[in-house]
């Protein structure tokens, strides 16, 4: 599995994973399914779009989702994340209300989040494959394996890392990560059926603070 397409940092921290079974197992399953007619999302280019958009080195923040969007148009790789020109879904809508809160910027409909993977905000999905119209499908094809192993990789090999863990699912995933090293902050899950439960958090405010106390460029996040 030595020619899996992933930005080149990644793929020396993480060369070890590529030759599991469990991986090799996940490729298998793929190429099955798209052999059968089923369309898979995000497109096989963009699965590692968030390893190609934040190279290991340049990892400040991790916001951890839990599976990609399965309606036609919306994956594209990055966790909350959709492509220009299609609306923020609910979840990212609250998560913009609550940066207008926490730090006075005003938000505009655009759901393409890359302008932060860019910076350093690495947007990742605990699962990076659905089947089209199907939330969870790839739930159990060893994703997770993955997805654990590349956290436990910036706790383990990077330092002062802003690791935002929203809803049970990912608040599961604290103990992957080291709080001695990194911020580890804990809120509510976005989604409008947290019934607001999200509101106030204040992670975006309390994540710039923290990387200039450590000396680093805090996150622009505008959008």
């Amino acid at each position: 599995m030595a020619d899996v397409k992933i930005e080149p940092s990644w793929h020396t921290v993480l060369a070890d994973e590529f030759e599991k079974d469990y991986f090799k197992g996940i490729a298998g399953f793929l190429h099955a399914q798209i052999k059968a007619g089923k369309v898979i999302y995000p497109p096989g280019p963009l699965i590692f779009n968030a390893f190609k958009l934040t190279p290991f080195d340049k990892v400040k923040v991790v916001i951890l989702g839990q599976d990609p969007y399965h309606n036609p148009g919306q994956a594209h790789g990055l966790s909350f994340s959709v492509p220009d020109n299609v609306p923020a879904p609910p979840s990212l809508v609250n998560i913009y209300k609550e940066i207008a809160n926490d730090l006075g910027i005003s938000f505009k409909k655009n759901g393409n989040l890359s302008g932060w993977a860019e910076q350093g905000v690495f947007l990742l999905n605990a699962m990076l494959s659905v089947e089209a119209g199907k939330a969870a499908s790839h739930s159990s094809i060893g994703w997770q394996n993955f997805t654990d192993a590349v956290i436990k990789a910036i706790s383990q090999k990077k330092e002062h890392v802003v690791f935002m863990l929203w809803g049970n699912f990912a608040r599961s995933k604290k103990a992957l990560i080291d709080s001695s090293r990194h911020l580890v902050l804990e809120a509510a899950h976005p989604s409008p059926l947290a019934r607001g439960a999200f509101f106030g958090c204040r992670h975006f405010s309390q994540c710039n603070a923290y990387l200039r106390e450590h000396g680093m460029e805090p996150i622009d996040w505008t959008i």
